[in-house]
């Protein structure tokens, strides 16, 4: 009887020794968790803020439209396309002698002075001058021949065209002193930009 109340006590023990270390595992279980959790404060995270947009607030004026900015570029092209015709005309003109360029200047005082289309119209003519000559750009050659029997000066004024017909630009030029039936060739440039269908054709010719 003893030996069997002695068996039941040990038996008891082991059970609890055996609860004890059951309880001693587990707890030791749940404090590595916690270790090892989010609440480790002194490690870096990945996490990279997003950048904050920039305050529209601090800008002052309006931004361009797309019409706007497309005009003030077509705008910029033009005025750059006709300062290259002009500095092209000016380069070719450039060659031409101080002689003919007085005469030139002394038709266009001339040609001031006429009203109609003049009185030399049959003894000037226009032929196209090849725009790889004149930098692209339009040009005619004015030939003009004395067909009297007296020697004479002429002034001749060269329209160009655009295809309604509408004058967007006029050049002058004069020959001076040709005696008769002698011929003199001149060339009337225009200044406007290549791209342009230009038709030059004789607006005033005078004899004088």
């Amino acid at each position: 009887m003893t030996a069997c109340v002695k068996g039941r006590a040990s038996a008891r023990r082991l059970a609890t020794v055996a609860l004890t270390l059951i309880t001693a595992a587990s707890s030791a279980a749940v404090l590595v968790s916690c270790s090892t959790g989010n609440g480790d404060t002194g490690s870096s995270s990945p996490f990279s803020p997003r950048p904050t947009p920039p305050n529209m607030s601090a800008f002052s004026g309006t931004p361009p439209s797309a019409l706007a900015s497309a005009a003030a570029s077509a705008r910029a092209r033009a005025s750059a396309a006709a300062a290259s015709a002009s500095a092209a005309a000016s380069a070719f003109e450039s060659s031409v002698s101080a002689e003919v360029a007085r005469a030139n200047a002394a038709a266009a005082a001339e040609l001031k002075k006429v009203q109609g289309s003049g009185n030399a119209t049959s003894d000037v003519s226009l032929t196209g001058k090849p725009r790889a000559q004149t930098g692209g750009l339009v040009a005619a050659v004015v030939s003009i021949t004395n067909r009297t029997d007296q020697k004479a000066s002429y002034a001749v004024q060269v329209d160009f065209t655009d295809p309604s017909g509408k004058v967007v630009e006029s050049r002058i030029v004069g020959a001076e002193d040709l005696d008769p039936g002698e011929n003199e060739q001149s060339i009337a440039i225009s200044r406007k930009p290549a791209d342009l269908n230009l038709t030059p054709r004789i607006a005033k010719a005078q004899r004088y």
